[in-house]
């Protein structure tokens, strides 16, 4: 397979070849419950998501089918929006979602989010973000974001082991 990828402890992320779509695969030491839980309540979503070196403010963050979101990353000086929609949630399963990032705000991503429980209290998250060209898909994968979702995902693993 010609994809590019990069691998960083537990966390792989794949820009797939044939379509531009982004693939991150990453187990967790925790029940698809409270993976999901995680992702969906508005108190634990600003406490891993993001790198260690920004702080999270949520706008809105109604997660359920028919909701949406906007919240800010701020570093330093700089503050980044994002926003989208929830289209289809269902508990410890799956959440699809649209992505946009507020300073490329016609670029719209659509990303899905499946748990996969794994029994003995580990989930499989497996999240796919389709973009509208190659050229997006290889921005993305060029921005750094994989190290932003690897420090998320490290994050994650902390908020998960305490609650």
């Amino acid at each position: 397979m010609n994809a590019q990828s990069t691998a960083t402890s537990q966390t792989e992320i794949v820009a797939d070849p044939d379509v531009p779509m982004i693939r991150i695969t990453r187990e967790f030491a925790a029940a698809p419950e409270k993976v999901f839980r995680a992702h969906t309540d508005p108190e634990l979503v600003p406490q891993w998501l993001g790198p260690r070196d920004v702080t999270m403010t949520i706008d809105h963050y109604d997660c359920r089918t028919g909701g949406s979101y906007r919240y800010l990353h701020v570093r330093g000086n700089e503050e980044y929006g994002f926003r989208g929609s929830f289209h289809e949630v269902r508990p410890a399963e799956l959440i699809v979602q649209t992505f946009t990032f507020e300073g490329f705000p016609d670029g719209v991503a659509l990303e899905r989010l499946v748990l996969e429980d794994l029994g003995d209290g580990r989930t499989r998250l497996i999240a796919t973000s389709l973009v509208d060209s190659f050229e997006a898909r290889d921005a993305m994968m060029a921005s750094g974001m994989d190290d932003g979702i690897r420090q998320s995902y490290e994050r994650l693993d902390e908020v998960l082991a305490t609650g």
